[in-house]
């Protein structure tokens, strides 16, 4: 009995762990974060069907993707039909709000609801989808996250005017906190197209005209962006655009082709690009315009040869919007949308942006034989490989409670203030004007510019509540307080000549003991303007009241005179006697003949973003001393154009109206104390592979202020067996000395710093006489040294 009881219980001892045993299915590779990702991303191929690969590589627009309610936001039909029939992968500007898209402060989200929006969708794609690939998001980035309730910074054009790298790192580090805070994981910025064509709409969305101040800003952007770990949560990839040459369209038409040589679009416009790939970025964006012939987004010298081979680069290519449907509509290189998309794809194209550039006219191709399995693997396994680096496989969804920390923080508002500051930029300052006295009494301001929102903030900016953003008219305010009687006046519009009010202008000007008068431009969309497919405006006549729109994407001009009523309302305050600031807010370079002639102080401040008012008001009363420095020549006249520093030999010559110099130059700025540029040296070690150039020079602040100056250094090739520039810009560096300081400054420069492109198209540093130029600005050189190279130097 007792034996039989003992077997009894060895028996139960055996069997129940059995009978409690669940069978757990082997977890798939894909899913398994010990593993690295390149299996990850194989191992999920091969579980993927033709058409769900397809699916990856469609970027939606991603604002019709939600359902806002009372009760909160939730997925849309559309989104739940787009999943389900066309497997997406991406959404591009889900967050975004503005006229085009018709999100307003009431119809779009705030940051928390942004954060629940991207939440309920990545929800969906891991519930309700065979594979639970999370979505991909893009987001529009170049000056600030174009969401509601986010930080907005300068404009590009601003930002490079600060000629400080380290602080537009840091801006873009705090752009991608708020981002990927939200839920976006991907910023379509910076935007490395060199701008040599005022005309053109999009000029305020680059860094200017020189390809080394480009490249520093590019670098910055992408390290900001990007950090050192994709899977922080802080982190965003970085999209570079637009690849390439697109900032020299003939005429200034957006979008239009493009004439550009070999050895120039090399040594110009490509090393921008090229750095910001050496600096890890992971994405680039096509330009839709052609370079000799073949459309950027259909481009394997470009894409594949360039890029993959010679950059090395290991991101993903996705289109602008609607580019590869552009092989058929705009280029008329492709025949039907199927051949359009197979000639994108075969060329290195990896997405689309749209959502019918591939899609269904993909799968044609490939059903025809266009397009192979294997390249179409390579295309989502780029795509893919980033989804796996960004940790959304482990974590797709963001903490709503963090929102209220990241987004738009005092340390970004203050910081949004720091890079306004810094890019405002002193034309003139006629016996000291400026700074202005804080015991000021009377002040008239006057201007379409002075108190409006959206023409301080430029394009690619969403709607903003009104106390978040800072207008001149408030940041005198503020400033000055009850002590100081400021008379507004707003006296014109940008464009419509319908309401004037000059008359009134003059009366606040003839009271006033000083006028501070903002004009400029705008590139503020609206609800009456109508815009393209591809999100650009269109200038078009609308009902009533003229938009004050002369710049952003689409908006090209014909001239670049003051617009409407600016100069005559302008002219008549002058004719006051009353001294005159003219404060200039717009987005390309103006006409500013009349002014440099006639008023007595000028500040430029681009689109200075939310703490512009703020930023203004501190230079205008000597809070802050403006240091910035223009990264664009502003010409006398279009019929200079093209003028920029930086062109080739031989110089040239004057025109029988006007002389052929720009009315302010690369580099330009004044500040409100003086420097001195004093004994340069140079010393020279050559080696058989490279040389160690050193150029040391002393610079004191020889005035009454404190202040920034911007140390600038040329380089001229002497002789050389290609023709190259007048000077090029090498290195620069904005320094901070007290009033009486001195410090001694150095640059080094390498063979890599004075390479050319010889007529074998082989990058070489050649020997001979190099002359290196210490300035202030491209025309104003301070210093100079001869330098001898004694071989060449094959790179």
């Amino acid at each position: 009995m007792i034996k039989r009881q003992i077997n009894l219980v060895l028996i139960l001892i055996i069997i129940c762990p059995l009978l409690s045993f669940k069978y757990v299915k082997p977890q798939p590779i894909y899913k398994d974060p010990r593993k690295p990702i390149s299996e990850r991303v194989k191992d999920l191929l091969n579980k993927m069907t033709v058409e769900e690969k397809v699916g990856q590589l469609a970027t939606l627009l991603g604002w019709e993707m939600y359902t806002k309610s009372g009760k909160g936001v939730t997925v849309s039909t559309k989104f739940k039909e787009a999943v389900q029939r066309e497997h997406i992968g991406m959404l591009w500007a889900t967050l975004r709000a503005d006229p085009w898209t018709k999100k307003t402060l009431e119809t779009g989200l705030s940051p928390q609801e942004a954060a629940m929006a991207t939440n309920a969708l990545q929800k969906y794609m891991v519930d309700s989808t065979r594979l639970g690939i999370p979505l991909l998001l893009s987001e529009e980035c170049p000056h600030g996250h174009m969401a509601i309730g986010t930080t907005v910074f300068p404009t590009a054009i601003g930002q490079a005017s600060t000629w400080n790298p380290t602080l537009i790192q840091e801006m873009a580090q705090a752009i991608a906190a708020e981002t990927r805070a939200v839920g976006g994981h991907v910023g379509y910025g910076p935007i490395l197209d060199l701008a040599r064509e005022p005309r053109w709409s999009r000029l305020e969305e680059t860094y200017g005209e020189d390809p080394v101040l480009n490249a520093k800003m590019g670098r910055a952007m992408v390290t900001g962006f990007q950090g050192t770990d994709l899977s922080s949560g802080k982190n965003i990839i970085s999209t570079l655009k637009h690849f390439t040459a697109y900032g020299v369209p003939e005429g200034g038409h957006n979008g239009g082709s493009v004439t550009v040589g070999q050895r120039e679009l090399y040594q110009s416009y490509l090393p921008p690009f090229g750095e910001a790939v050496k600096a890890g970025a992971l994405s680039v964006m096509t330009a839709y315009n052609s370079i000799d012939g073949i459309p950027c987004s259909a481009n394997p010298w470009l894409l594949k040869d360039l890029l993959r081979n010679q950059w090395n680069f290991k991101g993903f290519v996705v289109s602008d919007l609607g580019s590869i449907s552009g092989l058929v509509g705009s280029h008329h290189v492709a025949a039907n949308a199927a051949e359009a998309a197979s000639q994108a794809i075969n060329a290195g194209l990896d997405a689309d942006l749209s959502g019918y550039g591939y899609g269904r006219a993909l799968l044609a191709a490939i059903k025809e034989g266009k397009v192979t399995e294997a390249t179409l693997d390579t295309a989502v396994s780029r795509v893919l490989y980033q989804k796996f680096a960004l940790g959304l496989f482990e974590n797709p969804y963001v903490d709503i409670k963090q929102v209220s920390r990241t987004v738009r923080i005092p340390n970004h508002i203050e910081l949004a203030r720091k890079v306004a500051q810094q890019s405002i930029i002193l034309l003139k300052n006629n016996g000291n004007l400026l700074p202005l006295s804080k015991s000021i009494k009377k002040l008239a301001l006057i201007g379409p510019n002075a108190d409006n929102i959206y023409n301080q903030l430029g394009d690619y900016t969403a709607p903003q509540a009104e106390e978040n953003i800072v207008t001149v008219l408030e940041g005198l305010q503020a400033k000055l307080g009850a002590g100081t009687r400021i008379d507004y006046v707003k006296g014109c519009d940008i464009r419509d000549t319908s309401e004037i009010a000059i008359s009134t202008a003059v009366q606040a000007a003839e009271a006033a003991e000083v006028v501070v008068i903002v004009l400029g431009g705008s590139s503020a969309r609206d609800f009456k303007t109508s815009y393209q497919e591809t999100g650009a405006a269109q200038v078009t006549a609308t009902q009533g009241k003229i938009s004050d729109m002369e710049s952003g994407e689409g908006f090209d001009r014909a001239t670049l005179d003051l617009l409407g009523k600016q100069l005559e309302l302008l002219k008549a305050v002058k004719a006051t006697g009353k001294p005159v600031v003219l404060v200039t807010i717009k987005g390309r370079p103006l006409n500013l003949n009349w002014p440099q002639e006639h008023v007595d102080a000028i500040i430029d401040a681009w689109y200075p973003g939310q703490e512009g008012g703020n930023a203004i008001a501190d230079v205008l009363f000597g809070d802050y001393n403006p240091a910035g420095r223009l990264s664009v020549s502003v010409p006398k006249s279009v019929g200079q154009l093209p003028v920029y520093y930086n062109y080739k030999n031989p110089t040239k010559h004057d025109y029988v109206e006007v002389d052929a110099k720009p009315l302010y130059s690369f580099g330009y700025g004044l500040s409100y104390t003086t420097f001195a540029y004093t004994d340069i040296r140079h010393q020279l070690t050559e080696t058989p592979d490279d040389f160690n150039l050193s150029i040391s020079f002393k610079l004191k602040n020889t005035g009454k202020y404190a202040g920034d100056e911007v140390v600038q250094l040329y380089v001229r090739d002497e002789i050389s067996s290609v023709v190259t520039p007048i000077l090029q810009l090498k290195n620069f560096q904005r320094i901070h000395l007290k009033a009486g300081e001195e410090k001694k400054m150095e640059f080094v420069l390498h063979a890599e710093d004075l390479k050319l492109l010889n007529a074998q198209m082989k990058w070489v540093t050649e020997k001979g006489r190099f002359k290196i130029m210490i300035g202030s600005s491209s025309d104003n050189i301070l210093l100079t040294t001869d330098v001898e190279l004694n071989k060449d130097y094959n790179l």
